[in-house]
């Protein structure tokens, strides 16, 4: 064995980084991630690149090949490290971020292209089918750029901390801003060519000027409406795949409904509302329908909704059923008083009575009126110690300082108990106010 060289130091010459192009990088990132693979300096891959495009666009070629082929860092696995890396210093792993703002680089060397040709009309030149048809393509690659490419390549919006071109283009603008911006340049590039194209190009041939002008203005509607045309394009896929998910949805929902809920609510009725299957069941079909019509819920939270998700909690504390109705238009929020002492009450008919239990919420023009009833054995508010401070204060106190009225009765047919809260709507609007 060589003594000079360990196994150590084979072992890092045979390694070998991934071929990923990085995020961060001047253009599509294809030289640095061949240099950093093949162990080279990034200037010598760039020059090998320039040199081979000038062998019939070889080097142009093989830099679109590369670039639509090999993946970026944290792309399908690519990279593992430099992802890893990347999201350890907090990094957003799916944004590009090119020291070259290719679209208005695009536009830049448009404009270049386009005084050219002028030039070139004005003294009979030779060139100017070329010039004028490689105008074109900058001006509209500029526009397919921004919308496309980028995009699709995990970029960072248009103008969202995009660095600014060579020696100071405009960055920092909005996305939207951004696109709208190089599409009024480009577009208004070629409208001004196609306007001035009849004066500048009156030395040159009818058979080359006409087409010529006929082509810039086809690219300049291209440019200009695009954009907006592939924006609705885009609107339409999104509503057509929405309306497919609401049909499924929809479907699935009445499947659920005919076989799952169905059964879910028959287990309940045949185990009785104490045993621990029949809440677990219930407990099950509420997830269940939350799911079905889940966004169907209000912004804010009203009265009749936190109480049913209270009493859902309970059911799953405690040999419970609880029902909440609600009737009126609901206008009391889940925060005040009154949902304090409602709770409050749900949850000593939960512990102390069981079985079914019964909210009813009404509410009028003029107050708010909640019942809570239970099946219990009951009890009589009076014989409570002093010390026990759940019905008086919790309950009654609560509403008396609120400006309504506590009082717990027995329940109809003096079985159970029946706790009744009442509250003007005059001092449930006070008590909302911060």
């Amino acid at each position: 064995m060589d003594a000079g060289v360990t196994p150590d130091a084979g072992a890092s010459r045979a390694f070998r980084a991934p071929l990923a192009r990085p995020r961060l990088c001047v253009l599509g990132g294809v030289c640095a991630a061949l240099a950093r693979h093949l162990n080279m300096s990034v200037a010598v891959v760039r020059i090998i690149f320039v040199g081979l495009a000038f062998a019939g666009g070889a080097g142009l070629l093989l830099y679109v090949w590369f670039w639509a082929l090999v993946p970026l860092e944290g792309q399908g696995g690519a990279s593992a490290a430099g992802a890893g890396a990347a999201a350890g210093a907090g990094a957003a792993p799916s944004a590009v971020r090119r020291r070259i703002n290719v679209p208005w680089l695009l536009f830049a060397v448009a404009v270049a292209l386009a005084i050219a040709a002028f030039v070139d009309g004005a003294f009979g030149g030779g060139s100017l089918f070329i010039v004028t048809v490689v105008m074109l393509a900058c001006a509209a690659g500029s526009v397919a750029w921004d919308q496309l490419v980028e995009a699709g390549d995990g970029t960072v919006p248009s103008g969202w901390a995009r660095a600014p071109l060579v020696a100071g283009a405009v960055a920092g603008a909005g996305a939207r801003g951004g696109s709208r911006s190089i599409r009024v340049a480009a577009g208004g590039l070629l409208v001004a060519v196609a306007v001035l194209e009849p004066v500048a190009w009156a030395h040159v041939d009818a058979w080359l000027a006409w087409p010529l002008f006929t082509l810039t203005v086809l690219v300049a509607a291209v440019v200009l409406f695009g954009p907006w045309a592939l924006h609705l394009w885009q609107q339409l896929m999104t509503e057509r795949t929405a309306r497919v998910r609401e049909e499924q949805r929809a479907e699935i929902a009445a499947h659920l409904h005919d076989s799952v809920l169905q059964t879910l609510a028959l287990i309940q009725n045949r185990a009785g509302a104490s045993s621990e299957v029949s809440r677990i069941a219930r407990a099950q079909e509420r997830e269940l329908r939350e799911w079905l019509y889940a966004g169907a819920d209000p912004l804010e939270t009203d009265l009749a909704t936190e109480l049913k998700d209270f009493g859902a909690a309970l059911e799953l504390d405690h040999a419970v059923r609880i029902e909440v109705v609600a009737v009126g238009e609901p206008s009391e929020r889940g925060t005040g008083e009154l949902a304090a002492a409602a709770r409050e009450a749900m949850l000593n008919a939960a512990r102390h009575a069981g079985g079914d239990v019964s909210v009813y919420i009404e509410t009028t023009a003029d107050a708010v009126d909640v019942f809570v009833r239970d099946r219990g054995p009951g009890f009589d508010p009076e014989t409570v110690p002093q010390g026990r401070l759940g019905v008086r204060e919790s309950i009654m106190g609560r509403m008396r300082r609120a400006g309504g009225s506590a009082r717990v009765v027995p329940g109809a047919g003096g079985v159970g108990t029946e706790v009744r809260l009442h509250l003007d709507r005059r001092d449930a609007d006070e008590g909302e106010q911060p």
